[in-house]
């Protein structure tokens, strides 16, 4: 016989002090009391902080068409539309039939809250709602309307309207909920016949000025999404690029350090045998130098090995170096490029990663011509100086006849260029020239053993 045990759940047991049982609160419950927490958060907390108005920006399209000293004064403009608002809505609120006195006091309630948005905009909501009713109360009189007289209208829209632009929407949803209530409310307490209600009107206008701050509040807010993420965008591409070069780099140097290695092993091992009966001593020499030679060779193929793709291929040919650079240079003329060469200094055999660096620098740099300045004249200057090898290469301005267009490029070439400049601890600068065209120069160190020993 199998026994089974039930267990129900139990409520929670009511706190210390308490004389009802604890009770879980419905979801309307929850939402109604955060629907409250927003609107003490929103409009009562901190009400009437300090929060001047910035000024505006003088690099928008507007404002950059203007001269020096207007530029200054645009600056400013927000600030003139908000105070031309508020003479405006005193105008409207003076212009009544209740004397002098009350007028002014009546164009004075209509324009300080909307002098107030400039520094303490929720403040100003909340001053615009209590001068409502004591306008109301100081000039109604007979066809007036109510609960909002024209000047309190105009400056409670007007107030809305900038609190609006300078907070969140959530905020202004709610100043507009709350001057719903108000009109509700202060309609419902009068039964005079002979009066105008405008609460719908202003309702209605409010809504389509706050819907406009809205979407101009997404689209501000899209706006500077997509700007970071361009710019996030295009500093992954710049690192991307710089990766890719680096392993191509890599590749490159790791064919060239493992190419002299092996002769290093293969003649270590063969070097015993062109000597007629070598003493053990040399014997021994050359076995440990080809077994640190293998052993450095496989020790740089397991760690360089790694950048190289699954499809990449080792190529068939030797890499290039300055030798082949007047092969270059007739591809590029075949391209429809004109391209000089000018030599300085005794040639001489340099290290093959200076040498492969160098005539990648200037196939790159011709490249960049074809591209970015097509029917231009360049030419490369290389010269051989104590210490290294220099190389500028110089191209002038597209003629305006050009057949074809300069294409656009996002400098991945200047990138790779810089990087192999820098793997090899040398010295770039590339920049246009006063003629309109581009300069590339480079130099990188490279001492020869005769340099060495010198």
């Amino acid at each position: 016989m199998t026994e089974t045990t039930h267990t129900q759940s139990m409520p929670p047991e009511p706190p210390d002090g308490a004389f009802e049982p604890y009770k879980p609160r419905s979801p309307e419950f929850r939402a109604a009391m955060d629907a409250l927490r927003g609107l003490r958060q929103e409009l009562f907390h901190d009400a009437f902080a300090y929060r001047p108005l910035p000024r505006a920006s003088t690099d928008s399209r507007f404002a950059r068409r203007l001269p020096g000293r207007l530029r200054e004064y645009a600056a400013w403009g927000p600030h003139a539309l908000i105070g031309a608002a508020g003479l405006l809505a005193m105008s409207i609120a003076s212009d009544s039939f209740n004397g002098a006195a009350v007028n002014l006091l009546l164009g004075l309630l209509a324009l300080v809250p909307v002098l107030l948005t400039m520094v303490r905009p929720v403040g100003a909501f909340w001053l615009s709602m209590a001068a409502t009713p004591v306008a109301a109360v100081l000039g109604s009189d007979w066809g007036t309307e109510w609960p909002w007289l024209a000047g309190s209208f105009a400056s409670h829209l007007f107030v809305l309207t900038v609190v609006a632009i300078r907070t969140r929407p959530r905020t202004a949803a709610w100043m507009w909920v709350l001057t719903a209530v108000y009109g509700v409310v202060a309609q419902g307490l009068t039964n005079d016949q002979y009066v105008n209600f405008d609460t719908v009107e202003l309702l209605f206008l409010s809504a389509l000025a706050l819907l406009g701050v809205t979407v101009r509040h997404i689209r501000s807010d899209a706006r500077q999404e997509v700007t970071a993420q361009q710019t996030v965008t295009a500093h992954e591409r710049s690192r991307r690029t710089l990766l890719e070069e680096r392993t191509t780099i890599a590749r490159e140097l790791h064919d060239v350090v493992a190419h002299h290695m092996s002769v290093v092993a293969i003649q270590a091992e063969a070097a015993p045998y062109r000597v007629e009966n070598p003493p053990p001593e040399l014997e021994k020499a050359f076995v440990t130098i080809r077994e640190n030679a293998v052993a450095a060779l496989t020790e740089l193929r397991r760690v360089l090995g790694v950048v190289r793709a699954e499809d990449y291929e080792a190529p068939d040919a030797p890499q290039p170096t300055l030798a082949d650079l007047d092969a270059l240079l007739a591809n590029v003329r075949e391209a429809g490029l004109t391209v000089d060469k000018g030599m300085t200094g005794a040639v001489r055999e340099l290290p093959q990663g200076v040498e492969l660096s160098a005539y990648r620098i200037v196939q790159e740099a011709l490249s960049n011509t074809l591209r970015h300045a097509p029917g231009a004249s360049a030419r490369v200057e290389i010269g051989y100086v104590i210490g290294g090898l220099g190389l500028r290469i110089v191209n002038g301005p597209p003629p305006r006849t050009a057949l074809l267009k300069p294409s656009p490029g996002a400098g991945h070439g200047i990138t790779g260029m810089r990087e192999r400049v820098s793997m090899l601890n040398g010295e770039m600068t590339a920049a246009p020239t006063a003629e309109g065209g581009y300069e590339v120069t480079v130099f990188l160190p490279a001492v020869t053993a005769a340099e060495g020993d010198a």
